[in-house]
């Protein structure tokens, strides 16, 4: 019914009102014909995220499998020492990308995936600027869509960190008003099919949601975000970047990750190349 933007949309609505307005000072926007399929409809794009299988050679995860849990905190010492395994001509990559792309492939070789295997990782891109004109102020409905970069296991383990960042780029900038219309219809098609999930591994970024200036009158939250973080709602494919401080009261990005106990040792093991190394470690 609502994506992560509306909901906060409807919490701070809410807290306004607590707070004594008689009104939000956003008017909530209901149009989901705006969003409606086409007549008739029309995939005109490639939506991989959405393969009926993406693989026969691989077992995905076992969801009962002993999991372990972590957090990893990325702040600006992190980030600037994975930003310089970064070409010249991808310096400046977003740091979603960049911790995307870090994450995607140090699972991978953590999870000893078939070099053969087609791997992909999907993120939610939010489509309310995307068409034109853009959803009006005070939309409540869900306006966002999954992008998918993919490749095999083989390429994205073997090729250094700029590869996985250019992939990324690349699906992103594929999100058009066309694709993302293209997507509408294929709900329609295909009736609403959930996302390929294997051989996947899907991120969400919420360190711009802005939970955390919800208020009810009793001053801020002290936390704003996923309700289940430990692997969100899908346990070992799915990651939230959620907005946190280290104890140095440093400003960073905190990422759950959930894999089978033997593969998140080998997943710490990769990321540590990375992270303490530094870019004179081989990749």
């Amino acid at each position: 019914m609502s994506d992560t933007n509306g909901l906060v949309q409807f919490m701070m609505a809410m807290g306004e009102m607590a707070r004594g307005a008689c009104t939000p000072s956003i008017l909530p926007v209901w149009q989901r014909h705006l969003l409606q399929a086409r007549d008739p409809t029309q995939v005109t794009c490639m939506h991989r995220e959405y393969d009926d299988m993406a693989s026969t050679i691989v077992v995905p995860i076992q969801l009962n499998d002993d999991m372990a849990y972590r957090t990893i905190f990325f702040g600006s010492t992190e980030v600037s020492t994975l930003r310089r395994f970064m070409p010249h001509h991808l310096k400046q990559c977003s740091t979603f990308e960049l911790l995307t792309a870090c994450l995607w492939r140090c699972r991978t070789i953590a999870l000893q995936t078939n070099p053969q295997e087609e791997v992909r990782v999907l993120s939610v891109v939010n489509a309310r600027d995307k068409f034109k004109p853009p959803l009006p102020n005070g939309y409540y409905g869900n306006a966002c869509a999954f992008y998918v970069a993919l490749t095999t296991a083989g390429k994205l383990c073997k090729n250094p960190l700029g590869y996985a960042v250019e992939l990324l780029k690349k699906a992103k900038n594929n999100v058009t008003e066309e694709y993302l219309r293209s997507a509408i219809d294929l709900m329609i098609i295909k009736g609403r099919p959930h996302f390929c999930w294997v051989g996947s591994y899907l991120v969400s970024d919420v360190t711009r949601t802005k939970f955390g200036e919800v208020e009810f009158g009793w001053g801020k939250p002290f936390y704003g975000g996923p309700a289940k973080g430990e692997g969100g709602p899908l346990p070992g494919v799915s990651s939230f970047y959620i907005p946190s401080k280290n104890s140095k009261g440093e400003n960073g990005i905190l990422v759950p990750i959930s894999l089978p106990v033997q593969a998140l040792e080998r997943f710490e093991n990769q990321l540590n190349i990375l992270l303490v190394e530094g870019p004179t470690s081989h990749l």
